[in-house]
């Protein structure tokens, strides 16, 4: 059984590692992939600032379906290019949002979420689904939480076959 700690920092360069090692210790001690891509949510929701949703949307039969969450209910399906989950699946790359009420098609499932990243994870040249976390901080995500994140999308994608 995991025991979480709160983060040693809020200093990307030192946090994202300690994410990332804290995600190693979860998913090296299970293999149902259900309860890893619930623990990688919570862990995300849990240690990152300013966040009010971190979870998966998995391709199925061509539209995303809500996965392994962290967060208030969200909306089940999105079509592939369909806000910003779906525009970021459909064009393969990670998308950041610094306003999401100033996304077109955008998607409005929780009113205090702001800002937005999506994280396509891809394997094998296979989509498989998406990573989305929201925070109600408007422009919350930079570069830095891009370069960390798609680190720990390969992570997850290393550890958890859905």
């Amino acid at each position: 059984m995991a025991c979480m700690y709160p983060a040693p920092s809020k200093a990307p360069e030192i946090l994202y590692p300690y994410i990332m090692d804290e995600m190693k210790k979860l998913f090296e001690t299970e293999s149902d992939p259900i309860a890893n891509a619930a623990n990688a949510a919570a862990t995300l929701g849990f240690l990152l600032n300013d966040l009010n949703w971190a979870g998966f949307y998995l391709l199925k039969n061509d539209e995303l379906v809500l996965g392994p969450f962290w967060g208030r209910p969200a909306v089940t399906r999105i079509k592939m290019g369909s806000g910003v989950c779906g525009s970021a699946a459909e064009k393969r790359e990670t998308l950041i949002v610094p306003d999401v009420h100033q996304f077109p098609g955008h998607i409005a499932c929780d009113l205090y979420s702001n800002s937005e990243i999506v994280i396509p994870l891809i394997k094998n040249d296979t989509l498989i689904g998406v990573l989305d976390i929201d925070s109600p901080e408007l422009d919350r995500f930079k570069q830095i939480d891009q370069t960390y994140l798609e680190e720990i999308a390969k992570l997850i994608l290393e550890y958890i076959t859905f």
